[in-house]
């Protein structure tokens, strides 16, 4: 592993400590330099062999994207009370999801609504952001709807604690 000083750049260096990370999904390494002395965390990951193709909505076929996935919660998520680790997380769990659900395509719907999913349970106000895109809302009685049914049927609190932290503020 390089060492990312950029005045040292050595490639000698020594294990630390090293533990389980992301629930099993990773390790995570802390490193140290034997040139400069400086320490570095890496985190070691499974590569999936097979790029998961996502269908969408026009017919056509692109490669499954996690940044897209991400990017998508991060806005949604845009100026709420919610830790970047927390959206990464969320982005971590869908795409662990379907690996294990699809083999070789997953259809686009499928992504959105794992992500709607959580972010219900997270934040109901990035779950209507989100929403609004995914399910598109056309008119303030479809945001309307929406709500209502958010309030009669509130989260169910189970995926809060897979993030490792209590209820979420709203």
């Amino acid at each position: 592993m390089r060492c990312p000083n950029p005045d040292c750049t050595a490639v000698d260096t020594n294990v630390v400590d090293s533990r389980p990370a992301e629930e099993g999904g990773a390790v995570r390494r802390r490193r140290e330099c034997k040139a400069c002395g400086r320490r570095f965390t890496t985190f070691e990951r499974i590569e999936r062999a097979e790029r998961l193709m996502v269908i969408k909505r026009d017919g056509s076929r692109v490669a499954f994207d996690g940044e897209r996935v991400l990017a998508g919660i991060q806005q949604a998520c845009s100026k709420r009370p919610i830790e970047a680790a927390i959206m990464e997380r969320i982005a971590t769990l869908v795409e662990d999801e379907l690996h294990r659900r699809f083999a070789r395509e997953v259809d686009s719907a499928e992504i959105g609504r794992s992500v709607a999913v959580k972010l219900r349970e997270v934040d109901p106000v990035a779950y209507i952001r989100y929403a609004s895109v995914y399910y598109a809302f056309r008119s303030v009685e479809d945001f309307a709807a929406e709500i209502t049914a958010l309030q009669e049927r509130p989260p169910v609190g189970d995926h809060p604690t897979l993030f490792g932290e209590g209820k979420p503020k709203s």
